[in-house]
């Protein structure tokens, strides 16, 4: 966590301490053959930062990145019976809703996924994928690489 919940202009972190983290990080990902210039992107933690790490993203050469909000696609971490969950179909709904109403569909959009999820949740959205990568193709979508949409 790189920045407070409630005071998000509060970073939680030094400069140091956060380009240490980038960079072992980037330690770990050469274990799998995937180099700094292969993966330019970050997403922080919980998808939550401020200006301050905004900056110290890009001076390190990178870009930061988020989901799209309004479709609730990164709840799919939630458990049942704990504060907010969400479930499977729920999310897979709310994506097809957002997509019918939303004037520009999901044209640019990044949906958030996680495939680490907490063993509670037995209906993993994830599983749902291809259906839902199948409907929104039916629907006319087509999907692109992370470079080619940031261009």
């Amino acid at each position: 966590m790189y920045a407070d919940w409630t005071k998000r202009d509060s970073t939680l972190v030094t400069k140091d301490d956060f380009t240490a983290d980038l960079y072992n990080s980037y330690t770990e990902l050469r274990k799998f053959g995937i180099k700094k210039q292969n993966a330019p992107y970050f997403l922080p933690p919980y998808e939550w930062y401020n200006d301050e790490i905004a900056d110290w993203t890009s001076e390190l050469g990178l870009t930061l990145i988020n989901f799209s909000p309004g479709t609730t696609s990164n709840g799919d971490y939630t458990v049942p019976n704990e504060g907010t969950y969400y479930s499977s179909t729920f999310i897979f709904n709310k994506i097809l809703k957002f997509e019918r109403e939303s004037p520009n569909g999901l044209n640019g959009f990044m949906l958030l996924t996680h495939f680490g999820t907490d063993e509670r949740r037995t209906d993993k959205f994830y599983n749902k994928l291809e259906n839902l990568i199948i409907e929104l193709q039916n629907r006319g979508y087509k999907f692109v690489s992370l470079p080619e949409l940031m261009k």
